[in-house]
C-alpha cells in the first residue's frame, strides 16, 4: 500500500471520480474544501488570575502544536458586567488553515485522531450545513497524538469548520466521505 497525502489523493484520486461520479463537465465544478478553522474558547479560564501569565500561553502552544500553525487571538467586541467581561479581553484564539497544511490536518484527524475519540460513532450528518459545511468539536485537546495528557496543565476543547465549495449539501457529503470521514448510519 502506498503511503500518500491526503492532498495527492484528492488531486489524483478523489477529485477525478467526484466528478464522474457526480456527473460534472467542468473540472473546477468539482467539490473541494476551501478553509478548515479551529477555533477555542477559553471560558472560565479567562477569569483565573495567573490566565495572562501562565494558562493563554500554555493553551496558545499546545494549539500551535495541534495545528502547526500560531493562533490568533479573540478579543471580546463589547464589555459585559453580568460576565465579568471588559472589551478587548482574550475570550478565544483561532487558526485558519489552506493549502497543505490544511489537508495535512484533515489527514491526522481522520486517520489518527477520531479513531483516538472513546466512543466514537461517527458524526452526525446534521452538522453539514446547507451550504455544506462541516462542523465538529473535540471536547478535549489530548485526543490529538502531539498533546501529551500527562504533561498537559490545561484542558480545553476545540471546535473545527471545514468550509466547502460544493453546489449542494449531498456534493459536500459526498466529497467528506471519500476523503475518509466516517458519518453515524441511520
Amino acid at each position: 500500500m502506498k503511503n500518500t497525502t491526503l492532498k495527492e489523493s484528492y488531486t489524483k484520486e478523489i477529485a477525478p471520480a467526484l466528478g464522474r461520479e457526480l456527473h460534472l463537465k467542468n473540472v473546477h465544478a468539482t467539490p473541494r474544501i476551501q478553509k478548515v478553522v479551529v477555533n477555542v474558547g477559553v471560558g472560565r479560564a479567562g477569569q483565573a488570575a495567573n490566565f495572562s501569565d501562565k494558562i493563554l500561553p500554555e493553551i496558545i502552544k499546545e494549539l500551535s502544536a495541534i495545528t502547526g500553525q500560531h493562533p490568533a487571538p479573540r478579543g471580546a467586541k463589547k464589555s459585559i458586567a453580568g460576565f465579568k467581561l471588559r472589551q478587548g479581553q482574550v475570550v478565544g484564539l483561532q487558526v485558519t488553515m489552506r493549502g497543505s497544511r490544511m489537508y495535512a490536518f484533515l489527514d491526522k484527524i481522520v486517520k489518527i485522531t477520531f479513531p483516538r475519540v472513546r466512543d466514537f460513532k461517527g458524526i452526525d450528518l446534521k452538522n453539514v450545513d446547507k451550504n455544506g459545511n462541516l462542523n465538529f468539536g473535540f471536547r478535549e485537546h489530548v485526543v490529538f497524538p502531539e498533546i501529551s495528557q500527562d504533561a498537559s496543565s490545561v484542558n480545553f476543547g476545540l471546535q473545527v469548520t471545514c468550509v466547502a465549495h460544493a453546489r449542494t449539501r449531498d456534493d459536500a457529503i459526498a466529497l467528506y466521505k471519500k476523503m475518509g470521514f466516517l458519518f453515524k448510519k441511520k
